[in-house]
């Protein structure tokens, strides 16, 4: 069996098996974030999925919090060879043409994020099977279709955050790190669900927003109750 760390053993000790009311949350989440790391202040959201008619509902959008979530993306672009430079200059990591294709191809995913101009679209269709399972694949709803190459650039860097729920309802997202002020993580928890309150399909009975768990990368999971 796995021998328990002691700061582990610490923070244990403050699990609370009731709900926690927002005004208190964001406190205790950042008081278990004890270890060196600027760690993650996420959020795990479970939405009723359950239709009407049509099936069940699967969210999968983009949303760009007000004060971002402090995650750093490695952005590469595809483009036509001659937005190659202009790529670069507005902060693409890396960016390519045929060279980025090719490398794609071979398997070097050295990249968070891939943005993709419309004219490459039909190139990078026969990379899907590389792409698709990586979560890699461009989408145009996604902003990461685009010929505004510094907007999408500028975007993903300043905070745009893909939301998607799994097969059974579940969404996970970062909405900041420890080192971010209480107020600036209780304005981005507060901005993404009345966004996801809006994204509610009107076919859906009852409660849309099942529950919600507040964590730390190396912390505590707390169930959010109350005034939320």
């Amino acid at each position: 069996m796995k021998k328990k760390s002691k700061r582990y053993k610490l923070l244990e000790k403050k699990k609370i098996r009731e709900k926690v009311g927002l005004d208190k949350s964001f406190s205790l989440v950042k008081d278990t974030c004890t270890s060196k790391m600027d760690e993650s202040i996420d959020l795990s959201v479970k939405i009723n999925t359950k239709q009407s008619k049509g099936g069940d509902f699967n969210l999968r959008t983009v949303v760009k919090l007000p004060h971002g979530n402090g995650k750093k993306f490695k952005i590469a672009v595809l483009c036509e060879q001659e937005k190659v430079d202009d790529a670069k200059k507005n902060g693409a990591d890396i960016a390519g043409s045929q060279d980025l294709l090719d490398k794609i191809s071979s398997g070097k995913l050295d990249f968070d994020k891939l943005i993709c101009t419309p004219g490459m679209m039909s190139k990078i269709g026969k990379l899907g099977k590389i792409l698709g399972p990586k979560g890699l694949m461009p989408n145009p709803k996604l902003g990461t279709v685009s010929n505004d190459l510094k907007k999408s650039i500028t975007d993903i860097k300043t905070g745009l955050i893909e939301v998607k729920n799994d097969k059974d309802g579940n969404l996970a997202l970062s909405i900041g790190r420890k080192s971010f002020t209480k107020e600036k993580l209780e304005e981005n928890y507060k901005f993404f669900i009345e966004f996801l309150k809006k994204e509610k399909p009107e076919n859906i009975k009852g409660e849309f927003i099942k529950n919600i768990f507040l964590t730390s990368t190396m912390g505590i999971s707390y169930k959010l109750g109350g005034k939320n």
